[in-house]
């Protein structure tokens, strides 16, 4: 295998890892007319809220490659909301890495940023996190 024959221009596929609260989501981005799958299924049939549906396609709409890739993701764990940003943090990961010029407007547009909200543990002796049992003075 000859290493002359490797271009250093963009990649053909690029991955993008996203994760918020307990759910993970893998993202693949390639040249493409703007189809978009997640877990085998398109993205107003995966996705009912109108407001889960442009999480995740903000990364899309910001860097105006809506109608130029296709993206294939595959999510799992937590809920709706978690799953949309979630792919939303995902598809912005593999853009960054399909297209280095886009960095700057994802930056710009908080796109590249996790966001580390978790559900915070229970603790012993509590009914929650935080909440403990009614005091009785007698």
């Amino acid at each position: 295998m000859s290493t002359a024959t490797l271009t250093p221009t963009a990649p053909e596929v690029a991955l993008g890892t996203g994760r918020r609260k307990t759910s993970i989501a893998r993202v693949r981005i390639r040249s493409g007319e703007g189809k978009i799958t997640i877990n085998d299924k398109s993205l107003e049939d995966y996705f009912h809220n109108v407001q889960d549906r442009n999480a995740v396609l903000a990364p899309l709409e910001e860097t105006e490659q809506r109608g130029n890739v296709d993206v294939v993701i595959k999510v799992h764990g937590g809920g709706m909301t978690g799953q949309s940003g979630a792919c939303k943090l995902g598809i912005a990961r593999a853009l960054k890495i399909f297209n280095a010029d886009l960095m700057d407007v994802l930056r710009d547009s908080h796109l590249l940023t996790r966001d580390g909200r978790m559900k915070e543990r229970k603790k012993y002796g509590l009914r929650g996190a935080r909440k403990g049992t009614q005091f009785s003075k007698r």
